[in-house]
């Protein structure tokens, strides 16, 4: 008999549908938050008449208390093993007991599911079929964001279809999918509630996008928003919305969590969720929404102001526009990027410029998280342009840096 206790997540969730492949009726599978996890635990460890069943945790990492319990449990003579592939996970692989593994040997990132799938064949358990192959691909690259890379749509499509009914649903409904098919694909029906799930997705991240309040943490400046559904989807878009953010802080008051994002390669998530109970990986982490989070994130974000996306499908008001880019913030102040002599200047309210930055990229993140300034559309771009040129003030040419002499 074995007891899997794993993510609720999609890749917690193909952990289960694979135990239940490999074991059928002889596991017993419960799918828990991060913070209810080691709860669970401390509760399989203290009941003695669950010790004829072997422990398996997946996707998730237990405790320093639950750590020596665990090596404890099987010192007498009890089985249990653990495997995850999240960073803050890694110092659980001095037990013999723990795998975690970020990467494969090839550099591929890994997930849960994928680790378990490779032990499962390896050891015998399950048989390696083409359908399973293809599912947990699926939950891989939806978990490591490696689908969006590769543009590939169904594994997105995979997590949404999960949220659209209860986990017990969804897992049986795969089970008998992958028990009975040579491939994995969806049915004509769920790529119908597919197509309903992507508009509303694409609705609620358009709704968030006036929501998010920038919040420095350190050194970094976070984008901070209210949020209960798509956090995946929405913290990618809202990172690639505001690029001059470090990281996206979604918050869930209902479960008081903490869901954190970050698209930069230099911002490490899974550490500043440390600070709040948390963990994860490097790009995308959890948290407790501890009193001092609730301090920082809630109440003294309350009376802050909200970013303004840039304008789109602009033609004219561009990066790098010969006559300057227009920028304006929410006092109103006129922000022009203008290149000279190789580097590029802020111009405020038409005012010459004292710091020249070496690209376009450097001035516009400056000029963002300063000043909280955004793109603005190409016909007020055009309308501030015609006024400069009636009061005879636009000149391509002019100095644009002040003559630090005078």
């Amino acid at each position: 008999m074995y007891k899997l206790l794993t993510h609720n997540d999609l890749d917690g969730v193909g952990c289960g549908i694979l135990a239940t492949l490999a074991f059928g009726e002889d596991v017993e599978i419960r799918y828990n938050s991060i913070s209810s996890l080691n709860e669970e635990v401390k509760r399989f460890l203290a009941d003695e008449t669950q010790h004829e069943k072997e422990l398996w945790v997946t996707d998730l990492a237990v405790n320093e208390e639950n750590e020596a319990a665990i090596s404890d449990f099987i010192q007498s003579g009890g089985k249990a093993r653990l495997v995850d592939h999240h960073k803050t996970s890694e110092h659980l692989n001095a037990h013999d007991w723990a795998w975690i593994a970020t990467k494969e040997e090839d550099g591929t990132l890994t997930s849960a599911t994928s680790m378990l799938y490779d032990v499962l064949v390896k050891e015998g358990y399950l048989e390696k079929t083409k359908a399973v192959s293809e599912f947990v691909e699926l939950v891989r690259q939806y978990d490591t964001w490696e689908w969006e890379k590769r543009n590939n749509e169904a594994a997105k499509q995979l997590n949404a279809l999960l949220f659209l009914q209860s986990i017990e649903e969804f897992a049986d409904e795969m089970i008998q999918r992958l028990q009975h098919n040579d491939t994995f694909v969806f049915s004509d029906l769920e790529e119908k509630l597919l197509q309903v799930q992507d508009a509303q997705t694409a609705r609620y991240i358009r709704k968030k996008r006036k929501q998010v309040v920038p919040v420095k943490i350190g050194t970094y400046l976070a984008g901070v928003v209210h949020a209960e559904s798509y956090l995946s989807e929405l913290g990618n878009d809202l990172g690639k919305t505001f690029p001059h953010l470090d990281l996206i802080v979604m918050i869930m008051m209902g479960t008081k969590r903490l869901s954190l994002r970050t698209i930069h390669d230099d911002v490490d998530v899974s550490a500043i969720a440390g600070n709040y109970g948390g963990g994860g990986h490097q790009k995308a982490s959890g948290a407790s929404l501890t009193d001092e989070a609730f301090e920082l994130f809630v109440k003294n974000a309350f009376d802050l102001q909200t970013l303004r996306p840039d304008a789109t499908e602009n033609r004219f008001n561009v990066p790098e526009n010969d006559l300057g880019t227009l920028y304006v913030n929410e006092q109103n102040d006129k922000f022009l990027i203008v290149q000279q002599n190789r580097k590029f200047y802020i111009m405020k309210n038409q005012q010459p410029a004292e710091i020249g930055f070496d690209s376009f990229e450097e001035a516009e993140k400056h000029l963002k998280r300063e000043e909280l300034a955004f793109l603005v559309t190409d016909h007020r771009y055009v309308r501030y342009l015609s006024e400069r040129v009636k009061k005879q003030d636009l000149i391509v040419d002019q100095p644009v840096q002040r003559n630090q002499e005078s």
